[in-house]
């Protein structure tokens, strides 16, 4: 398909276009973020890499929209913006939510005989690694302070009321997805994981990250950071250039 044709989806945001790259990256936001989230990335990775990212309903352009009510929803929908641009290899990489939606795509589209050249994770314990969490049924001053202990937001949007009304239902509804998902037994990946962690994250040991190893019956790797749930912001240059190495001796 012609690249005007792949760029109708409001899935897919393409920052820095790089047609002549030999390979994609698609970027999945966390709970509450955006696709815009990933624009330094792409920057940093164009023109040697085609970077591509997820905008889920309920923010920035898609603000209209509600927000989709589970992972494996997100998944199909993801999968389905995504097939007309797999005639590269996809490398697909999520952080916190996105861990788990990038996974799920990465298990649709491998059944459909279109497998990622690999998966990357961020800030995410394996699928199987479950915990009860129900940040989501919290009243909206326990929904906040959850988002402060993890940083990573804006604090003016939980300051500001408007703001406040037009973002905590979205992000809650986020949390919700990813609070309320399940691992469903199935086919393992054929494609490496490639799993990054802040050392002092909150919301992953590096025992459940190493979990994801069970996950692929390809090669496993695991790349620590100082720092928590939101290393990458205070990493970003080091973890960009981890992605396109790691995606470079898989190409050559």
């Amino acid at each position: 398909m012609t690249s005007s044709t792949q760029a109708k989806s409001d899935w897919i945001q393409r920052f820095h276009p790089a047609p002549d790259a030999e390979n994609r990256l698609v970027c999945f936001p966390h709970a509450g973020g955006a696709a815009s989230y990933f624009h330094p990335v792409s920057a940093m990775l164009s023109p040697g890499i085609d970077v591509l990212a997820v905008q889920y309903p309920g923010r920035q352009d898609r603000r209209t929209e509600p927000p989709v009510a589970s992972v494996e929803e997100l998944a199909r929908h993801a999968t389905a913006a995504l097939r007309p641009w797999a005639d590269r290899p996809l490398t697909l990489l999520g952080h916190s939510m996105g861990a788990m939606v990038a996974f799920e795509v990465a298990r649709l589209l491998t059944a459909d005989g279109a497998a990622p050249l690999s998966v990357i994770v961020s800030g995410r314990r394996a699928p199987t690694s479950v915990r009860q969490e129900n940040v989501h049924q919290r009243d909206d001053e326990g929904f906040v302070a959850e988002m402060e202990r993890l940083g990573g937001s804006d604090p003016r949007v939980f300051e500001d009321p408007e703001l406040r009304a037009l973002f905590l239902p979205v992000i809650r509804a986020d949390y919700r997805a990813v609070e309320t998902y399940r691992y469903r037994p199935g086919p393992s990946l054929t494609c490496p994981i490639l799993a990054l962690l802040g050392e002092s994250d909150p919301m992953a040991t590096v025992a459940e990250t190493r979990a994801w190893a069970e996950r692929t019956t390809a090669s496993f790797e695991l790349r620590t950071y100082a720092g928590g749930h939101f290393y990458l912001n205070s990493h970003a240059a080091a973890v960009t250039e981890a992605v396109r190495d790691h995606i470079v001796s898989l190409s050559s």
